[in-house]
C-alpha cells in the first residue's frame, strides 16, 4: 500500500507542479508592464506566487515526510502615523498609508533572496517533476523523500554563507569585466554629456535640471569604481543653494529684477550654482576623456584574451569538426593535432597575459576617473566649510536641548524632592518636644526620600557622563550597555587605548540609542564591533530587525547624527525591508596609549 500510495502522490505532484509555469508566465507579464511603468501588478503577483510555494511546502511536509519552512525576512512594518496626520517615507508625505505600504511590500519581495531561488524552482521543477512517477515507480517512496529533500534545498530557509575566497581565474575574469562595465558606463555618460552641453548653450532655462539628472549618472560611474576596483571617489559638487529671502516689502530680488513669488528666483539661483560650480565642467571634460582611456586601457586584454580564446576554438573546434585546416592565422598552418598542441600553450599564455594585467588596468581607469570626477583642493575646503557650518548649528541645537533636560529633570525631580525634605525637617523641629515618636517616623521618611534623591542624582549624572566611561572605558561601557539590553547581544573588537573622553561619550549615547531603536522594533539579536584604524574610530551595529528604517523618519537616528556631526563624524545607514540594519559610526579621533585601569575588561563580551 506505501508503494502505490507513493506512486499516487508522485502523479499529484506532477500535474500540481505543470501550475508553476502559468505563475512564472504571469510574473514575467507584469515585469514587463513593470517596465512599461504599470508598477501595480508586479509585487502582488510575486506574493500570489507564493501561495504556490507554500502549497508545496505543505505538500512536502505530508507526503514527503520532508518538513520545510518558510524562507522569507520578516515583512516590514506598517507605516506609522505622524503627529501632523501625514505619512512620511523620506522627504515625500503621504495623505494615506497604502502608497508607502505597497513601495515597502514590493522591496521587501524583490529584495529577498527567497524570491528568486523561488521563481527558478518554478521554472525547474516541473521538467524534474515529470519524470518523477517513472523514478517512484521504480525506487518506490525513497524516490519521494529524494524528492521532498530536493524540494526544501529549493523552497526552504537556507544558513548563512561565508564568502569563499576567490581563485586566481575568478579575480581576474572578475577584472576583465570590470574593466568593460566601467567602458559601458564611460560611454553612457558620453552621451548625455552632449547632449547637457547642448542645452547649457543654447538652452540655459533648462540647464539645471538636465545638469541633476545627469550627475546621476556620473554617481553611478563612481559608485561602481568604488565596489568594483577599491578606488573611492567622493562627490565634488557645491550645495546647492537656499531659498531665496523676501525683502521688506515681501518682494524677492534677483539682481535689478523683483519678482512676487520666490519661483523664478530659486531658478535663477540653481542655474548660477550649476555654471559657477567647477565640477560640472569638470564632469564635461571627463566624460570626453574617460571613454578614450578606458578604450585604449582595455584594448590590451581584451585583445589578448578574445585571441587567445578563439585560438584555442579554432584549434580544438573548427579544425578537427569543420575544416582540418586553418590558414587565417597569423600563425603557422595547423592542419594536425600534433600542431594544434604546440600553439596550444601560446593561445593559452596570451590569455593569462590578458587575464594579469586585467586589475592593473582597471585601477588605471579608476584613477584616472577619481581625476576627473573627485573633488579638487578648493571643493574640499568648500565642503568642509559647509559642514562645519551645519554641525554648529546642530551642535548649539543639541547643547541648548540637552541644558533643558538637565534642568526640566533638575527642576521636576531633585528640586522638588529636597523642598518636600526641607518641610519635612521643619515639623521634624516643631514635633520634636512634643511628640517624639512622630518625629522619628518623619526622619525616616527624610531618611528613605534622602536616598531616593541620591539615586535620581546619580540616574542624573549617568545620563550626562556615565561613571563607567570613566571607570572601564570605552568598549567595556558597551559590553555593559550590552548585557543591560534585553537583546541577545555580542560584543567583538578592540581598542590599543583609551579614546578621548568626548568621543567614548557620544560613542557610548549613540550605541545605546541604536540598542533601543533594536529592542523597540522587535529584534531579536545584535552585534556590535569596535575597530579603530588610521585615526578612525569605527562602531558597526547590526541587528535583525524586520529593516526599514531611517534616519529622516526617526528623531533618535538624526539625534545620532548630530552627536556624530559635532566631532566631524558619520552615521551610515544600510536598512533593507525585512532586515537587517546595519549602522555603521566612524569618528576620527586619537587614542591615549596609555595602560587602561586595572578596572577593565571585567566584563564578558557575550551577553
Amino acid at each position: 500500500m506505501a508503494y502505490l500510495r507513493a506512486i499516487g502522490r508522485a502523479f499529484a505532484l506532477a500535474a500540481f507542479s505543470l501550475l508553476s509555469w502559468v505563475d512564472v508566465l504571469i510574473q514575467l507579464l507584469t515585469f514587463a508592464l513593470l517596465c512599461g511603468g504599470l508598477v501595480f501588478f508586479f509585487g502582488p503577483t510575486l506574493l500570489w506566487a507564493r501561495g504556490r510555494s507554500a502549497r508545496m511546502r505543505v505538500l512536502a511536509g505530508r507526503w514527503c515526510d520532508v518538513e520545510i519552512e518558510a524562507p522569507y525576512r520578516l515583512e516590514p512594518p506598517a507605516p506609522v502615523r505622524e503627529r501632523d496626520g501625514w505619512y512620511r517615507d523620506g522627504n515625500q508625505l503621504y495623505k494615506r498609508a497604502f502608497w508607502i505600504s505597497w513601495q515597502h511590500r514590493l522591496t521587501w519581495a524583490m529584495e529577498d533572496p527567497a524570491t528568486g531561488r523561488e521563481f527558478l524552482w518554478q521554472l525547474v521543477n516541473p521538467l524534474g517533476t515529470l519524470l518523477l512517477p517513472v523514478a517512484v515507480l521504480l525506487g518506490g517512496p525513497v524516490v519521494l523523500r529524494g524528492y521532498g529533500r530536493w524540494t526544501r534545498w529549493w523552497l526552504g530557509p537556507r544558513p548563512p554563507v561565508e564568502p569563499k575566497r576567490k581563485n586566481w581565474l575568478h579575480r581576474h575574469s572578475e577584472a576583465l569585466g570590470h574593466q568593460v562595465g566601467l567602458f559601458a558606463v564611460s560611454v553612457v555618460q558620453l552621451v548625455f554629456a552632449i547632449f547637457q552641453l547642448v542645452v547649457m548653450v543654447f538652452f540655459m532655462p533648462m540647464a539645471a535640471p538636465v545638469v541633476l539628472a545627469n550627475r546621476t549618472i556620473t554617481d553611478t560611474l563612481r559608485r561602481e569604481i568604488g565596489n568594483w576596483t577599491g578606488v573611492q571617489i567622493a562627490r565634488p559638487y557645491l550645495p546647492p543653494p537656499g531659498l531665496p529671502v523676501p525683502r521688506a516689502d515681501g518682494l524677492y530680488q534677483v539682481g535689478r529684477q523683483l519678482y512676487e513669488e520666490p519661483f523664478w528666483p530659486v531658478q535663477h539661483a540653481r542655474t548660477r550654482w550649476i555654471y559657477r560650480d567647477r565640477a560640472t565642467w569638470r564632469d564635461l571634460a571627463g566624460s570626453l576623456l574617460a571613454p578614450l582611456v578606458s578604450f585604449v586601457l582595455i584594448l590590451p586584454t581584451v585583445a589578448l584574451v578574445s585571441r587567445g580564446l578563439i585560438g584555442l576554438g579554432a584549434l580544438w573546434i573548427w579544425r578537427p569538426f569543420v575544416s582540418p585546416r586553418i590558414d587565417w592565422s597569423p600563425f603557422p598552418e595547423v592542419s594536425t593535432h600534433l600542431g594544434a598542441l604546440a600553439q596550444t600553450p601560446v593561445m593559452l599564455a596570451m590569455v593569462v597575459a590578458g587575464l594579469a594585467a586585467a586589475p592593473w588596468l582597471a585601477r588605471q581607469q579608476a584613477r584616472f576617473a577619481r581625476v576627473w570626477f573627485g573633488p579638487t583642493e578648493s571643493t574640499r575646503l568648500a565642503q568642509r566649510v559647509e559642514r562645519l557650518k551645519q554641525t554648529r548649528s546642530d551642535v548649539t541645537v543639541t547643547q541648548a536641548a540637552e541644558l533643558r533636560r538637565i534642568e526640566r529633570d533638575l527642576h521636576d525631580g531633585i528640586q522638588s524632592r529636597l523642598v518636600a525634605m526641607g518641610m519635612k525637617l521643619g515639623a521634624v523641629e516643631a514635633l520634636v518636644d512634643t511628640d517624639p515618636a512622630a518625629a522619628k517616623r518623619l526622619a525616616a521618611e527624610l531618611r528613605a526620600a534622602s536616598s531616593e534623591a541620591l539615586t535620581e542624582l546619580r540616574v542624573l549624572i549617568r545620563g550626562i557622563h556615565p561613571p563607567v566611561l570613566s571607570e572601564r572605558g570605552l568598549l567595556d561601557a558597551v559590553r555593559a550597555l550590552a548585557m543591560d539590553s534585553p537583546l541577545k547581544s555580542e560584543v567583538t573588537g578592540s581598542l590599543p587605548g583609551r579614546v578621548e573622553e568626548p568621543v567614548e561619550a557620544c560613542v557610548y549615547f549613540a550605541v545605546s540609542e541604536l540598542l533601543g531603536n533594536a529592542a523597540k522594533h522587535g529584534a531579536k539579536r545584535v552585534s556590535i564591533d569596535v575597530e579603530f584604524a588610521d585615526g578612525l574610530l569605527t562602531v558597526v551595529v547590526t541587528d535583525e530587525g524586520p529593516g526599514g528604517a531611517n534616519p529622516a523618519r526617526g528623531s533618535g537616528l538624526r539625534g545620532i547624527e548630530r552627536r556624530l556631526g559635532a566631532f566631524d563624524g558619520r552615521l551610515t545607514l544600510t536598512s533593507p525591508i525585512g532586515g537587517p540594519t546595519k549602522a555603521t559610526l566612524e569618528i576620527p579621533c586619537q587614542l591615549d596609549l596609555e595602560p587602561s585601569s586595572p578596572k577593565t575588561n571585567i566584563s564578558s563580551e557575550t551577553a
